[in-house]
């Protein structure tokens, strides 16, 4: 019994190794992407597509002319 505690405990360091050695590689490889300014310009696109859409959908849903700030709000929020 004492044999397989040591080989646990031998397991459980390398696990913690493992674990520890895939989150530094993981966070050196966001700070990759964010630094090399393909983040923002994804994040751009996106809000550029967002703001695209909820003027669509608000000409879409609306008679009149909303203004823009409005364009996103739903109209179970604006209750």
């Amino acid at each position: 019994m004492a044999g397989g505690s040591g080989i646990m405990k031998l397991r459980d360091m390398r696990d913690n190794i493992v674990a520890l050695s895939a989150l530094a590689i993981g966070t050196l490889a966001m700070a990759g992407v964010v630094g090399s300014g393909a983040y923002a310009q994804a994040a751009g696109a996106e809000a550029r597509g967002v703001h695209a859409l909820s003027t669509v959908m608000a000409e879409a849903i609306c008679a009149e002319p909303v203004p823009t700030t409005l364009a996103a709000v739903s109209t179970e929020v604006a209750r």
